[in-house]
């Protein structure tokens, strides 16, 4: 070792943030050693400590170094220096972890890195197809955790012990897989077995010249559906290219027409079907690799079974070097789906697979590492404003998200979430831990899924909450289960708001400040618990992180027999056109229409005295349920959806961009503002609107004009009811920042839209970055309403 300055001194860093696992110890060994310093580093459970010795010249190098020199999937949130007496040594080490208070990251899982890819396709290494080589720059983390320190022994490899070669790679702080805790080879690790589901006798042989992988893929091109063990769980997949494939898959799996999630060899695949932006590719390439939602505008096209009746495509590249080699032949995308039926969770447990995917799948891949946390894909959207999370999960979770300034001294909170794309939100030590995505709690098995998750969360972060948070709707299972651990704790429960939530989690996705003035948040859902204890969906609301004020609304329209009107869009139809002008001006001036046909073959009788007599006919202000009535007009999914969104996303790809882009905004569907009876509450009437759609039926007009008109006219409406709200007491404006927000947003057709026009009205805008619209980021703004008001109630106490 080089020899010690004539004065050396001393000092300890600490490092906070995701530092463990992802080779961030040999990358300081290397630089300590580069300037001379001696000491040693290690991992414990606040993240990374480093003792330094040297002359204060190198000393001071290495930490402006250190920063600059993190490996890639390292993320610094602090560097903490502080003196101490120089060290007696002349080397620089690394030292054996520390157990502790754990207030440390877990990194998420990566994809493959290019490194690894190279070796396991090289047949002069030793990983040469080897489906589960790794290093600490990319590889599995959350899935295969069981605790902190992130050591080998607290992971599911634990059980698979280092040949020779693999425990001197890592035990070599020079080597990129020095402490890499997933490390393996063919001589020591995992292995993978092709078996048959449906019980015939079969060999890999008669397959493929190579490995059982390669049989996978041969297996895809004779048009098998098969089933694979992936990083977060259980896989189905097919050539995606077969549509009887496809389509049996879709009915074995009772997906229903859910757009399936594919998976393509390398871009120049995915380029046969879509034309990715350079944004799309940057995020595609990424170690996070998540599902980016694209426009399929390729020479190419895929059997509508894929993705039936959307104008997007959801690819992703493979994600693991499994992926990788059952790819290499692959010419043509495959469809990569969880492993499941219908709702159900993706499926983890070997048992289980091999037991429930007999019916859907007759081959599968599987090995026997085992997956401690279920992580499905996540799945994102670049807009002209970046890209916006749809699902945050694999290469995202867990990574935290930094409370904004005036949060630092809060304390420690759980945030249930929602029952639908629900997460739950731990808040501690200045940083908000947003789960990776759960599913919809109104399924049996994902219940015990979210259950679950909120035990090992706490205890891989070693969170104790001071208080809970959930959402105001009383059956909500995420609230119920809230309010008796409140009851069996003691600890304090703050019930928020749907959309007030919403508005939150958009805040601190921009970094909003605790004592920032409020903005004016324009939530647009499907449904959420009112604060009148009434439905809402559509609303305006002047809020921070403590307080809602609702100050305008879309209109409240019956939802005819409650939960049915979600899954059968001509209910909101007939709903709204009752609403609107009634039956008798719809049979004077529209009877032609084969829209009225149709809703003259219902029980009107039934349907009218449901609507006299309030009778499971609840009112709502939903955006979500004016979406499905205009998508019903226009005869998609008018008798049923097979998911969520189903008519309204049909509604957004039907678009035409022509008349988008360059139409006069003067044929964009007109709305009004008038005030809600007795409330004196603004609102936006859409009858205007509804006599332009049906007048335009009756011309004739093509159905993507119509789509165009109808998201031109909200957005012009929404910017114009934030213009009026603005000015609603004075000269002054009310605010002068809006928040967007909710599952709506999701469209990007409204976002750009009215993002656009509120911005051209001279506001700034706030939208998603790091958490979803939809209410997979309840959970995050619940935790930070919560935190906002035990902070101002521990003021309070102080000051008295």
């Amino acid at each position: 070792m080089p020899s010690h300055a004539i004065t050396p001194i001393g000092l300890e860093i600490r490092v906070r943030g995701r530092v463990q696992g992802v080779g961030f110890r040999p990358t300081v060994w290397r630089l300590a050693r580069d300037l001379g310093l001696c000491g040693e580093v290690q991992n414990d459970a606040e993240g990374v400590l480093i003792r330094v010795s040297g002359a204060r010249e190198a000393i001071s190098s290495f930490l402006e170094r250190l920063e600059r020199a993190a490996p890639p999937l390292a993320r610094i949130e602090r560097i903490e220096p502080q003196p101490i007496e120089p060290l007696l040594t002349d080397d620089f080490i690394i030292a054996e972890s520390h157990e502790g208070v754990v207030r440390t990251q877990i990194a998420p899982d990566a994809a493959v890195c290019a490194d690894c890819a190279r070796e396991t396709l090289n047949p002069f290494e030793r990983r040469y197809r080897y489906p589960f080589t790794n290093c600490t720059h990319c590889g599995p983390r959350l899935s295969i955790v069981h605790g902190i320190p992130y050591d080998r022994t607290a992971t599911t490899m634990s059980s698979f012990a280092l040949c020779d070669s693999c425990a001197a790679e890592y035990r070599n702080p020079a080597d990129r897989r020095f402490h890499a805790e997933a490390i393996a080879c063919h001589r020591c690790g995992p292995r993978v077995k092709l078996l048959r589901l449906d019980g015939g006798i079969d060999s890999f042989e008669r397959h493929s010249m190579l490995d059982e992988v390669d049989a996978l893929c041969s297996l895809m091109h004779k048009g098998h559906i098969v089933a694979l063990k992936g990083l977060g769980g259980y896989q189905l997949a097919c050539d995606a290219t077969q549509s009887p494939a496809v389509s049996r898959l879709r009915e074995l799996k009772r997906r229903g027409a859910k757009p399936f999630a594919l998976m393509a060899r390398d871009l120049d695949v995915i380029r046969k079907y879509c034309d990715p932006t350079t944004e799309e590719i940057r995020h595609l390439s990424s170690a996070e690799a998540a599902i980016v939602l694209m426009r399929a505008a390729g020479p190419e096209r895929l059997p509508d079974a894929v993705s039936p009746g959307l104008s997007t495509l959801g690819f992703m590249l493979p994600t693991t070097p499994l992926h990788l080699l059952v790819l290499r032949r692959m010419e043509r995308p495959v469809v990569m789906t969880s492993g499941n039926l219908g709702e159900q969770p993706q499926i983890i447990d070997d048992a289980a697979a091999l037991e429930r995917l007999a019916g859907i799948a007759e081959y599968a891949l599987v090995h026997d590492r085992n997956i401690a946390t279920r992580v499905d894909d996540s799945v994102l959207r670049v807009t002209a404003r970046g890209a916006q999370f749809l699902r945050r999960a694999r290469g995202f979770a867990p990574a935290p998200i930094a409370l904004p300034p005036g949060f630092e001294s809060t304390r420690n909170i759980l945030a249930m979430g929602g029952d639908l794309k629900s997460t739950v939100c731990l808040l501690q030590d200045g940083q908000a831990i947003l789960s990776h995505h759960i599913g919809n709690l109104d399924n049996a098995a994902t219940f015990d899924d979210y259950r679950h998750t909120l035990g090992r969360y706490a205890e891989l972060f070693d969170h104790v909450p001071d208080a809970l948070a959930a959402d105001l709707h009383p059956e909500y299972r995420s609230s119920k289960l809230a309010r008796e651990r409140a009851d069996s704790t003691g600890l304090p429960l703050f019930e928020v708001q749907h959309h007030h939530a919403h508005v939150a989690a958009c805040l601190v996705d921009n970094a909003r400040a605790l004592a920032a003035p409020p903005v004016l948040g324009i939530v647009l859902d499907g449904l959420g618990w009112g604060a009148d204890d009434t439905l809402w969906g559509g609303e305006f609301l002047l809020a921070d992180y403590s307080i809602a004020q609702r100050l305008g609304t879309l209109k409240p329209v019956a939802l005819l027999g409650g939960d049915q009107a979600a899954r059968e869009p001509w209910r909101n139809l007939y709903a709204h056109l009752r609403a609107q002008m009634g039956w008798g001006e719809l049979a004077m001036n529209f009877s032609e229409l084969p829209l009225y046909e149709f809703l003259d073959r219902q029980p009107r009788s039934i349907l009218d005295a449901m609507l006299k007599n309030a009778i499971n006919a609840p009112l709502a202000s939903s955006c979500g349920r004016l979406f499905d009535a205009v998508a019903a007009a226009l005869d998609l999914c008018r008798e049923r959806q097979s998911y969520e969104g189903e008519a309204a996303c049909r509604l957004e790809s039907l678009v035409d961009d022509r008349t988008l882009r360059e139409e006069s905004d003067d044929l964009a569907y007109p709305f009004t503002f008038p005030t809600l009876a007795g409330t004196g509450l603004p609102y936006i009437e859409p009858l205007a609107m509804w006599r332009a759609v049906l007048g335009d039926l009756i011309l004739e007009t093509p159905a993507p004009v119509i789509a165009a008109r109808f998201h031109k006219g909200l957005a012009r409406a929404l910017a114009a009811m934030a213009t009026k709200l603005a000015r609603r007491d004075s000269q002054r404006p009310l605010f002068d920042t809006v928040a967007l927000s909710g599952g709506c947003f999701q469209n990007v057709v409204l976002f750009e839209q009215t993002a656009h026009r509120l911005e051209a009205a001279g506001f700034t805008v706030l939208s998603h970055r790091l958490s979803p619209a939809n209410d997979g980021g309840l959970a995050l703004g619940q935790a930070a309403i919560a935190a906002a008001r035990l902070l101002a109630d521990d003021h309070e106490r102080g000051q008295h």
